[in-house]
């Protein structure tokens, strides 16, 4: 317990520095660039590098900060828990890999930390060690091997260059790029790659207060922030970004309406925040992106620490339907969540709105299509929407639940919550004035400025609607809503003959083939005959794929 005291204490010593360090760097325009050669290969040089400007200071500072108010409410939250010295050093990995990411430009050290985030966010998630933690775990790392494998490919590629740094590299390299992108939109859950987000829910509430505020799933946003300037002049990619995104907002804001499981929601808000973040960085507003990203992770994580407390209240149960009238027991936690859920919709003055309502009036000057902007906007009153839902069942409706877990509010736990709950209140417009004011002025008629509040308005009819009028009730809406959009049977049917045929060589690798019987090795020769007959379009389609890159290089 002792550990988690003293860890806090120094994260939050380097949080201070580091802001600090960041505002000095961001009034000087000044950056450094540090290099070690690791080793020479073939004349191409294996370079570790890191880079330390202000953006990289200002995100270490705010993901020291939210993981030491994580490390003081884990103290408490996690008091109880047999393997808390595991729990402290796999967060504390976590933490070290995310910085070790923030801080690299090179593709070579991006690797190391983009590789511990994904296996150290696998034990996370299977800390519990049931059958849904292993099932949600193994869906969320072979997803995130996905994106892994687009950066090994993209290092494979780039040593054709002779060099893997992204700086010297030509801005019209479309396969290595559509690899980068790969690897972003598998970390940072855009569709198709979004199921593995709600599943890795299963980890402790800490843990998704981290995972899913300021590291995992920020990752492959920052990735593309850092990259930002490739992206801009290829029209291919930031249209594929343009579309995926905004059709991953719609599609979390339209499940969140009709998820009943508290932290899924407050996950799927999540996966709307980073659509929100890739749409506007596909448009070429880096910094915006990562304005909004700052801002999302304080309150996000403030969102999980709540959702923890009234878990723990409701005897662990999680079903927002059982809930209700639970300011009478929690006043301090309900008023932290009610300040971090408005700051997520966008409340006028609280910290989400100063990001929030830039990237929609941008949106508004920009040529986007109608369709899309629809879609948008009705993203936007979606978040309004199941926002105000989730206020009336833990607010408003009366508890329905049969077994109730008495809990007192600790000092120390809201100590954590206070400090960010502040923070959701004044980071806004601190960040504003400090980093972002010169960047953005705009001046637009009053009546495109009023469609963000409209919208706004409009959504809480829909929250209305969603809750008096039982909507959710409908079993095939609902069924189909809250199922990611059966993208894990999609998964299954495109994996369906790679685990066949690899089960098929499983059982022939499992026995010794010298002493494999003829006819049984025969009957397998055949049977491999016949899939390759089935698969042969496959394969000449890889080898003109292989072919055209060869001549491209």
């Amino acid at each position: 317990m002792l550990n988690l005291y003293i860890y806090s204490f120094f994260m939050i010593l380097m949080f201070i520095i580091f802001f600090f360090y960041s505002i000095f760097l961001n009034l000087l325009n000044f950056s450094f660039m540090l290099e070690w050669m690791l080793f020479n290969l073939n004349s191409i040089n294996v370079e570790f590098f890191i880079l330390i400007d202000w953006v990289a200071c200002l995100f270490i500072s705010v993901v020291m900060m939210i993981s030491s108010m994580i490390m003081l409410y884990s103290s408490i939250y996690m008091g109880n828990e047999i393997y808390l010295n595991r729990f402290i050093i796999l967060l504390n990995f976590f933490i070290l890999s995310m910085i070790l990411m923030i801080i690299s430009p090179n593709l070579i050290s991006i690797l190391f930390g983009w590789d511990g985030l994904g296996l150290i966010s696998y034990c996370l998630v299977i800390f519990y060690q049931n059958y849904l933690s292993f099932n949600s775990g193994m869906v969320t790392i072979l997803c995130n091997r996905i994106g892994d494998i687009g950066l090994l490919m993209t290092i494979g590629m780039m040593s054709f260059l002779g060099s893997w740094s992204m700086y010297f590299l030509n801005k019209d390299f479309l396969l290595i790029l559509m690899m980068i992108l790969l690897a972003s939109i598998t970390k940072s859950a855009q569709l198709p790659f979004s199921s593995w987000l709600p599943m890795a829910m299963a980890a402790p509430t800490p843990i998704s207060a981290l995972v899913h505020s300021s590291t995992l799933v920020t990752a492959g946003v920052y990735l593309m922030i850092r990259f930002s300037k490739f992206f801009e002049s290829n029209l291919i990619i930031s249209k594929i970004l343009f579309y995926s995104s905004i059709f991953t907002m719609f599609m979390a804001g339209l499940m969140a309406n009709f998820e009943i499981d508290l932290k899924k929601i407050i996950a799927l808000s999540t996966l709307s925040q980073l659509g929100l973040m890739m749409m506007i960085l596909s448009l070429g507003f880096s910094m915006l992106s990562f304005f909004h990203l700052l801002i999302h992770a304080i309150f996000k994580s403030l969102l999980f620490m709540c959702a923890g407390i009234m878990i723990h209240l409701m005897d662990n149960n999680q079903d927002i339907r059982f809930s209700g009238n639970l300011n009478k027991y929690i006043p301090f936690t309900m008023m932290s969540f009610y300040i971090s859920n408005l700051s997520l919709m966008g409340f006028p003055f609280l910290s989400g709105f100063y990001s929030k309502d830039l990237i929609m009036e941008l949106i508004y000057l920009m040529d986007i299509n109608m369709f899309l902007l629809v879609m948008i906007l009705l993203s936007l009153m979606f978040t309004i929407s199941y926002s105000l839902r989730l206020f009336y069942f833990i607010f408003f409706s009366s508890m329905k639940n049969k077994s109730f877990n008495y809990y007192e509010e600790n000092m120390l736990m809201n100590l954590s919550m206070l400090i960010l709950m502040m923070l959701s209140l004044f980071s806004g417009s601190l960040m504003m004035w400090l980093f972002f004011f010169n960047d953005y002025f705009l001046f637009m008629n009053i009546f495109i400025k009023l469609i963000t509040m409209i919208m706004m308005i409009l959504g809480v009819m829909i929250g209305y609607s969603m809750v008096m009028k039982n909507f959710m009730n409908l079993y095939v809406l609902s069924y189909f809503f809250s199922s990611m959009w059966f993208l894990n049977y999609m998964y299954v049917w495109n994996y369906k003959f790679f685990l066949i045929f690899s089960l098929k060589f499983y059982m022939l690798d499992k026995s010794w083939i010298e002493f494999v019987g003829k006819n049984l090795l025969l009957n397998v020769i055949k049977k491999m005959m016949i899939y390759l007959n089935l698969y042969k379009i496959f394969m000449f389609i890889f080898l003109i794929f292989f072919l055209l890159i060869m001549f491209y290089f």
